[in-house]
């Protein structure tokens, strides 16, 4: 008995995979199946880093806000005219440094957008899930809401609330928030649809399931891949419209450095004799958002079945 224990134990592997070396896999196994994909993953996590850079202050070198008369319009990897300071990237018309700028501008961009996907897109499940779910009357008058919002274009919808309300960043945060709802809301119904009267749901229903975990236990984690790629889209469309209400001035107000706000202004006035006033940071709005994009499409082929072996 002993011996056969002892060749039993011998035969069975030394160490389980864990959790870590699987998750490990699978990120090689898509960056060698989509390498686009993986190359704008990095980067979205890059960006999220430089943007907790710029909220703690460990990438930044200057006060971003603060005026040096003195120091105006100085170029790029240049020290300031008294000799006491050292610029990356220059600074503006008003001496303050642009590369500090840059870096508080992601976190204000990066984290804006995160943050208006996670209360649109967690709205929106909810909604577009009951929606589907109840049916009837109730899904009837929460698609003719959304098919009523979805008429106006977004961005000249979100400028014209936000310019009764008035200007100011968070109140653009909160508006954009609620109005970028109604496109979770038919993604999720449309897929829960489907999910509906598939054959593990009715029996979950036979046994005497409640509603409520009928939709949380087996319709929601069913419908979770177009919800992710769902929010990578909503990120980067939250970014750019956040730039353009600031870009208008009815965004983020001066002195905060948003990437929109820098565009206008002096990036405007100054585009001849310093356009990196104004290239900067619509080079940083381009990566974030084709970064965003490129890896939410990834993840789109990736998790959606009819797509897996498409490329």
């Amino acid at each position: 008995m002993a011996s056969a224990s002892t060749a039993g134990s011998l035969t069975q592997p030394e160490s389980e995979p864990n959790a870590l070396q699987n998750a490990w896999k699978r990120l090689l196994k898509f960056a060698r199946k989509r390498p686009v994909g993986a190359v704008a993953g990095g980067m979205s996590f890059l960006l999220l880093l430089i943007a907790i850079g710029g909220w703690t202050g460990v990438l930044l070198t200057h006060n971003p806000e603060q005026f040096k008369g003195s120091d105006r319009l100085i170029g790029f990897l240049s020290e300031s005219r008294d000799g006491q300071r050292f610029y990356i990237l220059g600074t503006d018309e008003l001496g303050r440094d642009m590369y500090s700028r840059l870096i508080k501008g992601a976190q204000i961009s990066v984290f804006f957008g995160l943050g208006v996907a996670f209360i649109s897109t967690s709205l929106g499940v909810a909604i577009g899930l009951l929606s589907a779910y109840l049916g009837g009357k109730f899904d009837m008058l929460v698609q003719r809401i959304i098919d009523l919002l979805q008429t106006i274009p977004l961005l000249v919808l979100a400028i014209a609330v936000v310019s009764v309300t008035g200007p100011g960043i968070m109140k653009a945060f909160w508006i954009l928030a609620f109005l970028l709802i109604p496109r979770p809301v038919r993604v999720v119904r449309g897929s829960v649809l489907s999910v509906r009267q598939e054959v593990y749901v009715e029996a979950a229903r036979s046994l005497g399931a409640s509603n409520m975990r009928i939709m949380v236990q087996h319709i929601l984690p069913n419908v979770v891949a177009p919800i992710i790629v769902l929010a990578s889209y909503v990120v980067a469309l939250a970014i750019v419209i956040e730039a353009s209400l600031s870009f208008l001035g009815i965004g983020a107000q001066p002195p905060t450095p948003s990437w929109g706000a820098m565009l206008t202004g002096s990036g405007q006035v100054y585009f001849q004799t310093n356009p990196r006033l104004a290239l900067l940071p619509g080079f940083a709005i381009s990566v974030v958002v084709f970064a965003i994009n490129m890896f939410g499409d990834s993840l789109r082929d990736e998790l959606d079945p009819r797509l897996r072996g498409s490329r």
